[in-house]
């Protein structure tokens, strides 16, 4: 038996790798990776739509020699089995060169050291004519001519991505000037939800300062953690001796936010598609907003997000994609991610559901109360026996009895079910779902008090109200009516 070498034709498998799936926004996302594994604590991205559009991005890292430039350069320049750095985004060590090459014909790499400064290109067009993988080497002259050039000579080190001849980002489009914006924005919030906690700042890594057209790229907290609450605490699931952290959370009702917070937490999607996990990969955001296959987005989990921390060392377990917009969990991470998936979503059952409140069967006296039919399904009725309801039924000796409660019936069967339903799925803010102040409850609760005709019905009907919503939301104010009533006022 013999062997022979075959060497894949250049210029077929260079056209072949364009078409591995990058999105504009995942293709700079892998550069911005390169760039903060550099160490740079400042990217600059830089795009210019017309005469000879580029895209460009500008770091403060470390740099690259002669040898790391052309190794970094070179298709499948590490293995994936290779032992990395804690902090090292990579993984095919394909990153820079399938992700620049999907969205241009022309990539120019220039890399500044203390000692040095070298220029890379692949160029598309040229692989084709020569049939090698023939990387161009730039001189001088050849780096001065490339976007951004003077900004990255100014640097003590860093490293400037050029991407040229941008075939692929204007494709099927017939402005391409307000495509290439209208990209760019999408690329922007993109990457500041995936680079979030870099953006913002935590113990253990870099802050890192990025912006687009010297506009900077702040960052999009998927937890709103200045109003979320934890639903539990962390859990660490040990791996082949690896640590993955589990954290998750339950967002704020709807009511307890901003239109502006809604839409930066849902997108465009809404916060219905963008529950589940949210997977990091040293702190990289890889995977959101999905449950795994492991129980089916619904609206009443809508609220639950949980975040999971793991290592680069055990990216082959959960079989991350070149684009890093992939990962599925293991076998031995799933059971215990079942377990938590089921404490989460009950909570943020409860929390859409009643806002906090505790549930219908409590001891509670709720305005609504919820029945299910003989016929299947569920129907809500006002709760007579509530002490506002009660109070207006028998008033006047009940003479407006039978009126008011064919009101009442009448209210019930008219709730707009089907528009609340679309409202609710659409994210929308509900305006009459607000809570009352505990001015507002103290005049009710003194009007209706002094309602009563002797000292003995006031304590009886103050008994009852602290009970009833929406009273029992604020026990100060019925302890200090209650104090005012044994001191005779």
């Amino acid at each position: 038996m013999r062997s022979i070498d075959m060497p894949p034709y250049a210029p077929t498998l260079i056209e072949s790798t364009r078409a591995i799936g990058y999105t504009l926004e995942s293709a700079v996302a892998d550069i911005v990776d390169n760039s903060i594994t550099a160490q740079a604590d400042t990217v600059e991205i830089s795009f210019f739509p017309v005469g000879e559009p580029y895209i460009a991005v500008l770091d403060n890292g470390k740099g690259m020699d002669l040898e790391q430039i052309n190794t970094a350069m070179q298709y499948g320049s590490q293995s994936p089995e290779e032992d990395r750095a804690d902090t090292d985004l990579g993984r095919f060590g394909l990153g820079l060169k399938t992700a620049s090459l999907s969205q241009c014909r022309r990539l120019t790499v220039i890399s500044k050291t203390n000692a040095s400064i070298e220029g890379r290109r692949w160029d598309i067009d040229h692989v084709k004519r020569t049939g090698r993988w023939s990387l161009l080497v730039l001189d001088d002259d050849d780096m001065r001519s490339i976007p951004q050039f003077d900004e990255l000579s100014r640097l003590a080190t860093g490293t400037l991505v050029a991407w040229q001849e941008l075939d692929r980002v204007g494709a099927g489009e017939r402005d391409f000037q307000e495509a290439l914006g209208r990209k760019m924005d999408v690329v922007r919030t993109h990457l500041s939800l995936v680079f979030h906690r870099y953006l913002a700042g935590e113990p253990g890594i870099r802050r890192l300062k990025l912006s687009i057209n010297h506009s900077e790229v702040v960052p999009s907290d998927p937890f709103a953690l200045r109003k979320s609450q934890q639903a539990m605490d962390d859990e660490t699931i040990v791996v082949r001796g690896e640590k993955i952290t589990v954290r998750p959370y339950i967002l704020p009702h709807l009511s307890k936010m901003t239109a502006s917070e809604v839409a930066a937490l849902g997108g465009e999607d809404g916060l219905r598609k963008q529950q589940g996990f949210y997977v990091y990969r040293n702190r990289r955001l890889l995977v959101w907003g999905t449950w795994f296959k492991m129980i089916r987005q619904g609206d009443l989990s809508k609220l639950a997000r949980i975040q999971v921390d793991i290592p680069n060392s055990l990216d082959d377990l959960w079989t991350l994609d070149i684009k890093k917009s992939a990962a599925t969990p293991p076998a031995e991470v799933r059971q215990n991610l079942k377990a938590i998936i089921q404490k989460v979503a009950e909570g943020s059952k409860r929390t859409w559901t009643f806002r906090g409140k505790k549930e219908t069967g409590d001891s509670g006296v709720h305005v609504w109360d919820r029945f299910r039919s003989p016929r299947g399904g569920v129907y809500y009725a006002i709760n007579r026996s509530h002490p506002l309801v009660a109070l207006l039924l028998a008033g006047n000796g009940g003479r407006y009895g039978k009126t008011l409660d064919s009101l009442l019936r009448q209210i019930e069967r008219s709730i707009p079910l089907n528009q609340l339903y679309v409202d609710l799925n659409d994210d929308e803010q509900i305006g009459n779902d607000s809570e009352l102040t505990e001015e507002e409850i103290g005049t009710l609760l003194g009007q209706l008090l002094d309602g009563c005709s002797s000292q003995d019905e006031r304590v009886e009907m103050l008994k009852r109200l602290a009970s009833a919503e929406p009273f029992d939301a604020f026990p100060e104010v019925a302890e200090r009516a209650g104090k005012e009533i044994l001191d005779g006022k």
